[in-house]
């Protein structure tokens, strides 16, 4: 960047901070960024950095004359593309301006329409908490990728799976795994992403538009998935004092997992006893005594990279434990890797393969895992329901 600097007062309308509209204002007045610096007293790297980030944030609105874009689209639109055919003389003579909607402006429109929607849940009515339970225990209950409205065909994928049998399946998992786990305090029912199979009326994912084996219509699935997560945490409640849900954001459902905590927030706004971590992260982390479990999907982030992170996000709370654990799905295997300082493990799902998953020989285990922590020694219980396990009683 030059000194001599050509902005106009057009700029200042993509500025978001105070110390934006100054720069611009003092670059505009007296021509140059070395002037500006001067008159403001300030180093000219810091207007350096405030007048890029108003000339980014404006190129992507469609506003930067230097490139002959001078009819910016409005929020929450972006720019995608241009075309401009010149003239003779290498005037612009026509242009055409691609938009796309911004996907963090998208979020945020889809979050505020469903808290919109939650505001007349009618919330679940308080119950009695089971007597003789132990402060010192935690159990995990942990749903590795459930794909809730996949469709898989058995001659193709040699099991066959829909709406039906996923919510036969997870409810009966979570029975079978709540009996036999001690009678804790707290039981957390943690969901690691991809609870949905998809979360659009297409059928397809967000970000790469792949078209998905679904079974039915979204709102259908919508319709079993709330029961399923209802039917669970209700039977929790018989055996915990305190319930808690977790819903980790997945590559196949980033819309709908916000969803689910601003529903099931409003659902059990009067019930103390049931906690929604309802935080809009990617990342969650729960703290019991010297305990600390991390809960991601998996699909942004590398598993060596998950302690530093924990470390990162969490100084005070590393700090204060000695067990830490980052449970995270996606890949819907069995794999558990100690780090220093925290142990990452990935998690099996319940459901099979679709057929894309098993033509690439994307093969795995299928099971549903209860962990159960001690608030001072750790890991002490780990109980497992095996898809076996599951078909013997239907048998």
């Amino acid at each position: 960047m030059t000194n001599a600097m050509k902005l106009d007062p057009d700029m200042l309308n993509y500025c978001v901070s105070d110390t934006e509209r100054k720069w611009i204002n003092a670059v505009i007045e007296h021509g140059s960024m070395q002037a500006a610096a001067r008159e403001l007293n300030e180093h000219r790297n810091n207007g350096r950095q405030a007048v890029e980030r108003v000339r980014l944030r404006a190129a992507k609105m469609g506003y930067a004359p230097s490139a002959h874009l001078t009819h910016p689209t409005t929020e929450p639109f972006l720019v995608k593309g241009t075309s401009t055919l010149y003239d003779e003389e290498g005037k612009p003579k026509l242009q055409w301006v691609k938009t796309a909607l911004d996907q963090e402006a998208k979020m945020q429109i889809m979050r505020d329409a469903v808290a919109a929607i939650c505001e007349d849940v009618k919330p679940v009515s308080k119950k009695a908490a089971p007597r003789g339970t132990n402060k010192e225990l935690m159990s995990c209950y942990i749903w590795g990728d459930p794909h809730v409205g996949m469709y898989a065909w058995a001659e193709e994928c040699g099991d066959s799976f829909d709406l039906k049998i996923a919510e036969r399946d997870m409810c009966a998992a979570v029975d079978y795994l709540v009996e036999r786990s001690p009678p804790s305090k707290r039981g957390i029912l943690i969901n690691l992403g991809d609870f949905f199979h998809y979360t659009n009326m297409t059928g397809s994912t967000e970000r790469s538009g792949n078209i998905l084996d679904r079974d039915s219509r979204t709102p259908k699935m919508i319709d079993v998935g709330v029961r399923i997560l209802r039917r669970c945490i209700e039977r929790m409640r018989e055996k915990h004092e305190v319930v808690e849900l977790v819903n980790a954001p997945g590559n196949h459902d980033e819309v709908f997992a916000h969803f689910l905590n601003v529903l099931f927030r409003n659902l059990y706004e009067n019930e103390p006893r049931v906690i929604i971590h309802d935080q809009p992260t990617t990342r969650h982390y729960i703290v019991h005594g010297k305990c600390m479990l991390g809960v991601v999907h998996g699909h942004q982030t590398k598993d060596r990279d998950l302690p530093g992170i924990m470390a990162t996000e969490r100084p005070e709370d590393w700090g204060k434990t000695r067990h830490r654990v980052f449970f995270r799905g996606h890949h819907h295997h069995d794999n558990r890797v100690e780090y220093n300082g925290c142990t990452v493990e990935q998690m099996r799902t319940l459901a099979p393969g679709d057929s894309w998953t098993v033509g690439g020989g994307y093969l795995s285990g299928r099971d549903m895992k209860c962990i159960v922590m001690h608030e001072e020694y750790g890991e002490q219980m780990r109980l497992t329901c095996g898809i076996d396990v599951l078909r013997s009683n239907d048998e």
